[in-house]
């Protein structure tokens, strides 16, 4: 699973052309904590067709700021560079992976 480091990072990731998953995290949250591992399995599961990173909001101010992350974790949809949806808290890996399959490139 790749890991956002700064805006260019950001910006190299929406430009693949896939759909990609930001999962807005920090390591003091439990909550990110417990959904770190449903991630991490659905970002190889779906590598070839989904970027699936993470974005810590600790080393990560602007693009947090960018995106209005006011809690965490917070989960973004985007498609063909546009926020298509956006989740708050722990979240079912079924419904994770539900949203993949919407939003996958060969769907």
């Amino acid at each position: 699973m790749k890991e956002i480091n700064n805006v260019d990072d950001f910006k190299a990731i929406v430009e693949s052309g896939k759909p990609v998953l930001l999962d807005f995290y920090a390591n003091w949250c439990g909550p990110c904590i417990t959904l770190l591992p449903t991630v991490e399995k659905l970002a190889a599961k779906h590598a070839d067709n989904f970027e699936i990173a993470k974005v810590n909001v600790d080393h990560n101010q602007e693009l947090a700021q960018h995106f209005g992350v006011r809690s965490i974790p917070a989960l973004f949809f985007i498609k063909d560079g546009e926020v298509k949806e956006r989740l708050v808290g722990v979240q079912m890996e079924a419904a994770l992976e539900a949203k993949i399959q919407a939003y996958s490139v060969s769907a």
